[in-house]
Parts: structure tokens; C-alpha cells; sequence
């Protein structure tokens, strides 16, 4: 088999494509055939050394294909049924053994290139709307990055829960794939004062939610966008990490709440995982939630995969494909 193989931390350049023995599935894996890996702002991070990983190993954490075989005590997989994944590290390979509770099946109607677009940015965009907050109608959010991978699907999640979505991006171009997706306004957020833009727009206001992917450039944005006793949900930091804080800021901004989640707590349980992962795609099967892919990657180029994803030029989902 084929993977890529992380020896040590850096840039694009430490991502070495390598021969390894093929793989047999332990007691409760399955071995698949990887039809599509996901890249994820958690792959860069790993891989800068941000997020702190054992090393040599490899990378990439969500993917999708074919089952080829079974290990010992697998009860809930079939050889040739079609899963994803999005918590098994080592996704950017032609072939990975995976925990069997930790896949789901793929259903009829979604392919697996489609899985493996939507199942961590999709999962993500399900609890951030439904668990971080739980969106109800007449609520106001603000998005930022948008027109991104989470970005996109965020947005259209929003929508569905009867929030009124004010999408922040970065550029002309992006601000109309987002209003497509039905935002109801569109922050071009480098060019304007987003604070005041969203005060405009709420009557003085302020959003009760403000979902910030982009980190230490736009948090003062976001704390200043929120009405009194709102919610900032960091949920990433593709500008750099958020510095410390003085918690009297909150108190000084409206009594705020400030939250930093991330998904695998919100998957926690097989079942928790299997809720989340039906919903958003079933939602794509029925064409109820629209799925873009930049672009497409072959193994031996997943280091221009991340950093065209760090670039900010991207919309939608990036997939390295064996």
C-alpha cells in the first residue's frame, strides 16, 4: 500500500509518500480500500506540530470506501459495504484499517468521494447548529469564512433551523456562492468595519451567535458583534490561535459566553455518531444540502493540498484521492 507518512513536524514538505506493508484488520477494525480522504485545517495543524501527535505516523483524518475485509468480533460491518469515517488518523493512504464503531455506512445515493467531502466538515456543521447552539427560528447568526468547507454547510444548517444568517467572507466572488446557499446578508469582512456592519443590520443590536473559523484576526470582530449575554463559538484558527484573555472581557462586552468545541466530543458515543452522521447525509442523498469539491488531489500532492486549503482561496471541500 501507499501512504503518506509524517516523520517529523513542518511544513508541506515533511508529507512523504511511502511504501508500507498492506495492512490486516485487528479484533473490532475493518480494512478498507480508501476511495477519498478529506483535508481538514486539523490535518496542518497536526502537521505543524500546533496540535501535539505521536510521531512517525501518518495523517489525514476522514475518508471513505469500500470495505475489504473484517477483522475479529466485527458484527456491524459487511465486506463490501461502503463506510466513512472522520476520526481515524492515517486517512491519506490507498488502504487503512478502521475502528468498526467508529465508521458509519455509506447510504445508497451518496457516494463515497461525496462521504468523504461531507462527514467531518458536515458533522461539524451539524453540532455547532444543533448542540453548540441550538438554533431556533428568529435568531441571528454571524459566519465567518463562509464560503469555506465548514463555511458553506454551516450556513445552509442555519437556514434550515429558521435562523436569519449574516455570512462574513472574503471576497466578491465568494460572497455570492454564500448568498446562493441563503445567507441573508453578506459581510466582505477585510474591507469593512464588521462590528458596525452588524450593528446596522440588528438595530443596534447584535447577533446572539457568532461562529468565528478564522481566530486570532477577527476575534475582537466577533466579541464586538454579539448582543448582551451572546454566544462566540471559536470553533478554529486558520488565522493563528486566539492569545489569552482577561474572562472580565466577556463581562465588559454584555455578560458573553465563549466556547471552544470541538467535534470529537460531539461523537463521542456510537450513537451520538451515528445520529449525526445520517442526518447530514441523508440531507445530501435527497439533495437537501449541497456539496461542493474544489479540488481533487492525487496522494503524492497532499502537501499542495494543504497549503492551497491555508491559502484561503478555496470554497468547499478539498479531497486527496489514492
Amino acid at each position: 500500500m501507499q501512504a503518506i507518512r509524517l516523520e517529523q513536524h513542518g511544513g508541506p514538505e515533511v508529507l512523504d509518500l511511502v511504501e508500507l506493508p498492506d495492512p490486516e484488520p485487528g479484533p473490532g477494525e475493518v480494512l478498507v480500500a480508501v476511495a477519498a480522504a478529506g483535508v481538514n485545517f486539523i490535518d496542518i495543524y497536526q502537521r505543524t506540530g500546533a496540535y501535539d501527535i505521536d510521531l512517525p505516523g501518518g495523517i489525514g483524518l476522514e475518508g471513505a470506501g469500500e470495505v475489504l475485509a473484517v477483522g475479529p468480533g466485527v458484527t456491524n460491518r459487511q465486506v463490501g459495504e461502503i463506510v466513512a469515517w472522520a476520526g481515524t488518523r492515517g486517512s491519506y493512504a490507498t488502504h487503512l484499517c478502521v475502528p468498526a464503531d467508529r465508521c458509519v455506512r455509506v447510504p445508497s445515493g451518496v457516494t463515497a468521494e461525496q462521504a468523504a467531502a461531507l462527514l467531518l466538515q458536515g458533522m461539524t456543521a451539524h453540532f455547532l447548529t444543533h448542540s453548540t447552539a441550538s438554533l431556533r427560528e428568529g435568531e441571528t447568526v454571524l459566519a465567518y469564512a463562509a464560503a469555506g468547507g465548514v463555511g458553506r454547510l454551516l450556513v445552509q444548517l442555519a437556514v434550515r433551523r429558521g435562523a436569519r444568517v449574516l455570512a462574513a467572507t472574503s471576497t466578491p466572488e465568494k460572497a455570492e456562492l454564500v448568498r446562493a446557499l441563503g445567507a441573508d446578508e453578506v459581510l466582505l469582512y477585510r474591507d469593512v468595519d464588521v462590528p458596525a456592519s452588524v450593528r446596522e443590520l440588528t438595530g443596534g443590536e447584535g447577533v446572539d451567535v457568532v461562529y468565528d473559523s478564522v481566530g486570532a484576526a477577527t476575534f475582537e470582530d466577533s466579541l464586538r458583534s454579539l448582543r448582551p449575554r451572546g454566544l462566540l463559538v471559536v470553533y478554529g484558527a486558520s488565522s493563528g490561535p486566539v492569545p489569552p484573555i482577561d474572562l472580565q472581557v466577556l463581562n465588559a462586552h454584555g455578560s458573553l459566553y465563549l466556547t471552544r468545541p470541538s467535534l470529537f466530543h460531539h461523537v463521542a458515543s456510537a450513537d451520538e455518531l451515528e445520529w449525526r452522521a445520517s442526518s447530514v447525509l441523508e440531507l445530501v442523498r435527497t439533495g437537501a444540502l449541497e456539496l461542493a469539491v474544489h479540488e481533487r488531489y492525487p496522494l503524492a500532492e497532499a502537501g499542495r493540498a494543504q497549503t492551497d486549503l491555508a491559502s484561503g482561496a478555496t470554497t468547499g471541500k478539498l479531497l486527496v484521492v489514492p
